[in-house]
């Protein structure tokens, strides 16, 4: 049997939905109701994104096959016929050299100390990162520019080494001989932003750690609380001289798991640097959300990813780590029940080694360049391709046999995201309060599509579709014109007032 889903909308901006072609509009059974109250408001949305850290920007910027190279590009950022991700983080170098996927520094060496000036040596490229941010911002239009340093160059930390962690020098805790080193590390982030802007590229947000609790043998550097508290706020102080702070907003502190983040909040807060932050950033590894953080700042997991399975472009088998389905559902997770304003997988691209699935779509490096993407990037793509930053998440409620999650957009559309819960289609009737839609999209990724748009039904005002089992469906609704002057005949064109 069909479930039939009514959702209505509580509000001035009318819903509609949609059916799909390969899914016959059944006799109407007993209706259950997905209520979107657009009055009720959460968090705003900064966007999805990924990142192209560690030379994998590479991947697309050294590309011979232009046609390869931006059939990748579009599939990431394309808001019509790709992912529309709308975030991009870049790693900031602080190795030496750039062998094996080393991410160079442009302060590859000490100049004498920590007040001498500094010898910057900038190549124009960024590990790749350059070039592909420009694409994505002139091209696409993405505007959320995310610069994040793993480490500091190795002579400004208590280890003298980029990697197996250490300290940044100066801070809290350390009494390095080299001396204190928190203004030359500050001096070198800002110098990043300035040199993306000689670009051509506004950097949004500055982070300057990478899991600050683990000491792996590549760029790394530790650090509790108190001791990035004690760094937020020269680095603070060093954009407001720099006339920075209306451009760039300060993000920590990318720990491994959400429960060390919160402790690291907690310390901000208490040592008075939390008002000095633009964004908190966490990762999953060990740990997930459990509900929203205890923080007045916007929240980003800002990177996530199946470090275990097998590579797959499987949707949904059995609802393993790398499917889909599976992505779909993390990302609901993280928007609905933990308030989460910026959602980023790892790599948006990788060579096939490792055989994982820490980015979302594999590519060879050498020509003929073939490519293969799994469906975590589709997964994405109902959501960011209709969810864009800026956009307030409002009430969803209700509904059987399905989850939903609702949002205004800057410009007065709404996308209403509705995930399949079990095995089984429902069937979508949308019934409007206070307007009458006459278009809406809808969008659908299951095992055989890809964000595909689906058809629509509308009768009488109402919109009749499908909800196709273990999917994704997203419905977008146009913003309403403006109300018709007398005599027009704008009514007629899509919406009727009622």
């Amino acid at each position: 049997m069909r479930l039939t889903v009514l959702i209505a909308v509580v509000g001035t901006v009318p819903l509609a939905s949609a059916l799909p072609s390969w899914l016959p509009l059944n006799r109407r059974q007993a209706a259950s109701t997905i209520t979107v109250d657009l009055s009720k408001t959460y968090q705003t949305i900064d966007g999805f994104g990924c990142s192209f850290a560690f030379q994998r920007a590479n991947l697309i910027t050294n590309m011979s096959d232009k046609t390869k190279q931006r059939a990748l590009l579009d599939l990431l950022f394309n808001t019509t016929s790709g992912a529309g991700l709308s975030i991009i983080r870049n790693g900031i170098g602080s190795s030496p050299d750039s062998s094996s996927d080393h991410m160079n520094t442009f302060a590859p060496k000490d100049p004498g100390g920590p007040t001498a000036t500094p010898q910057y040596q900038w190549d124009g490229k960024d590990s790749g990162q350059l070039w592909l941010t420009q694409e994505a911002y002139n091209t696409y239009g993405v505007r959320q520019i995310y610069g994040d340093a793993w480490s500091a160059p190795g002579y400004m930390k208590s280890n003298n080494n980029e990697n197996n962690g250490g300290t940044l020098c100066g801070v809290t805790g350390t009494n390095c001989r080299s001396g204190d080193w928190r203004q030359a590390f500050a001096d070198y982030l800002v110098q990043y932003v300035r040199y993306y802007a000689e670009a051509g590229v506004p950097v949004t947000r500055i982070g300057f750690l990478n899991e600050p609790e683990f000491s792996p043998s590549y760029a790394s550097m530790n650090s509790n609380g108190a001791q990035a508290a004690d760094f937020i706020k020269v680095l603070h102080s060093t954009l407001e001289t720099a006339n920075l702070t209306s451009q760039v907003g300060i993000s920590c502190c990318e720990s491994e798991g959400w429960g060390n983040q919160v402790n690291m909040v907690n310390a901000i807060k208490s040592a008075g640097a939390e008002d000095f932050l633009a964004t908190v950033t966490s990762h999953t590894y060990t740990g997930g959300p459990s509900g929203p953080m205890n923080t007045r700042v916007p929240v980003w997991l800002s990177e996530q990813c199946d470090l275990q399975g097998q590579w797959t472009t499987t949707w949904y088998q059995y609802g393993g780590a790398g499917e889909g389905l599976t992505w779909a559902n993390n990302i609901y997770n993280a928007l609905v029940n933990s308030n989460v304003s910026g959602y980023l997988y790892w790599e948006g691209v990788q060579w096939p080694s490792p055989t994982t699935n820490e980015k979302m779509i594999r590519v060879d490096q050498q020509s003929p360049y073939n490519y293969e993407v799994s469906k975590r990037l589709w997964a994405f793509a109902n959501w960011s391709r209709f969810v864009r930053p800026g956009a307030i998440r409002v009430s969803s409620s209700g509904g059987s046999g399905v989850k939903s999650a609702a949002f205004k957009n800057v410009d007065g559309s709404v996308a209403v995201v509705v995930i399949s819960t079990g095995g089984s289609a429902s069937n979508v009737d949308v019934k409007l309060n206070g307007a009458n839609a006459t278009e809406a999209t809808g969008w659908v990724t299951d095992s055989t599509h890809d964000c595909e748009k689906i058809n629509v039904t509308v009768s009488s005002g109402s919109i009749s579709g499908s909800v196709a089992a273990r999917s994704i469906t997203t419905f977008h609704i146009p913003a309403p014109p403006a109300p018709p002057s007398a005599g027009s005949d704008v009514g007629k064109r899509g919406w009727r007032f009622v």
